[in-house]
């Protein structure tokens, strides 16, 4: 089945005109590149490989020899050690990151409402967990099951915990969209505010889902690389790519009311301007460019942004020769000879594939190069292919104003989610 352009139907998605517009006040990650956003910052702009063999697990029966860990991580630092014994990593990840978000964007919850706070973080399922809860059982029986099985391994533990820890009774839910699920919790906790459910909402992702079950699973797919040099694993858009490298961490924002976070004097980072979903529906594993260009195309027009306004895109650049030519397609498809113009980077090219929380660190990436006046580059690019041809901004961070930015995500299974966001001179 060959691929086919799917017609813009973007024009009869309604815009966001006359609803509240959203704001990012408060970031905070933990990711193989730094505990803190400075930290992930520094290694950005620097151009830094976060990537590194694997040492979590014995790997001496894998193909693959690398992965993205967060090292020097240590969850006491971030909560009591009660809540780090009956939480999992992905959970420690989630926590620590919020907290980093919520100082960041000076929020005084004894200030708020509590009711008009609430929590989305996307997250996968707790596979150790599930396994070891299943050896358990084998083991021992029924009558040594975790009472709290269900809350334990459950998507949605993150958003619960994250919720108790503030003590925000507004919408609290989780997402998954697999590689999507990033953007995909920033654009399903910005509608909470615009359709009026809250003013704030911490928004996110956390991933912890590194383990041997789900590598090889990966592998046998085909999706990672077999480099055995870290520093040359990721190389998003280069002809010699040969897979992502599999990672974990968190990111979250805080997502806020424009005028509310203008009344409390929060700092304001950017606004969330404008999402795009769709679905491939076309194959489990291989993507398609036409349902790509269409989440691109409705999250820039309800933003209400013309293709000449984008001064940068986020690329989803997972390096898999699939992948990073699907979205080359789908960006000229939206952009046409002005695709050529617009410089285009991949935050995996140094952190690897982060999963669900992939698309909200880059996000933060994103902002953090709005900010600063910098793009930081896809490294590892040294050979290029004639089928992606953009400017991907090589090896090296480049000075530019970005006052515009398209963020793509595209998850495995044709699951698709594009936010747009821009620089607000406050």
């Amino acid at each position: 089945m060959t691929s086919r352009a799917i017609p813009d139907t973007s024009k009869n998605i309604p815009g966001v005109n006359g609803m509240p517009k959203v704001v990012v006040t408060g970031m905070g990650t933990i990711n193989p590149l730094g505990l803190t956003v400075n930290e992930f910052w520094e290694g950005l702009v620097a151009g830094k490989s976060g990537i590194s063999s694997i040492t979590r697990f014995d790997a001496s029966n894998f193909r693959v020899k690398i992965e993205s860990e967060v090292n020097g991580f240590d969850p006491v630092n971030y909560m009591d050690p009660k809540v780090v014994d009956r939480t999992s990593r992905t959970i420690h990840f989630a926590i620590a990151a919020a907290k980093e978000a919520i100082q960041s964007a000076n929020l005084d919850m004894s200030k708020e409402s509590p009711e008009r706070v609430g929590v989305t973080i996307a997250t996968m399922t707790e596979q150790g967990y599930v396994v070891r809860g299943w050896q358990i059982f084998q083991e021992k029986g029924p009558r040594r099951a975790d009472p709290l099985f269900i809350t334990k391994s459950s998507s949605s533990a993150a958003s619960m915990q994250v919720g108790m820890l503030l003590g925000a009774t507004g919408p609290n839910n989780t997402v998954n969209s697999l590689c999507a699920s990033g953007t995909d919790a920033l654009g399903s906790a910005a509608n909470f505010i615009r359709l009026g459910y809250a003013d704030v909402m911490i928004a996110g992702g956390a991933d912890a889902s590194l383990n041997p079950v789900s590598l090889a699973g990966i592998d046998i797919l085909g999706a990672l690389t077999h480099e055995t040099d870290p520093a040359k694993a990721s190389r998003p858009f280069d002809l010699n790519r040969d897979g992502f490298v599999y990672g974990e961490g968190a990111g979250i924002v805080v997502l806020e009311n424009y005028e509310h976070a203008r009344k409390r004097g929060a700092p304001i980072l950017a606004e969330l301007a404008g999402t795009g979903w769709s679905f491939d529906a076309y194959d489990s594993t291989a993507p398609v460019p036409g349902p790509e260009a269409h989440a691109m195309r409705t999250a820039l027009q309800t933003a209400g942004v013309k293709i000449e306004e984008v001064d940068y895109i986020n690329a989803h650049g997972t390096s898999t020769k699939l992948n990073d030519a699907c979205e080359t397609k789908a960006i000229k498809m939206v952009f046409g000879d002005h695709a050529y113009k617009i410089p285009v980077s991949s935050t995996k090219s140094m952190i690897g594939h982060l999963i669900t929380a992939a698309g909200v660190v880059e996000t933060i990436a994103s902002i953090l190069m709005m900010t600063n006046g910098i793009i930081h580059p896809t490294i590892n690019y040294e050979t290029p292919d004639e089928e992606c041809d953009l400017d991907y901004v090589p090896n090296v961070a480049r000075k530019a104003q970005v006052n515009v930015c398209l963020k793509d995500s595209f998850g495995l299974g044709g699951e698709n989610c594009c936010l747009v966001l821009r620089h607000l001179n406050e």
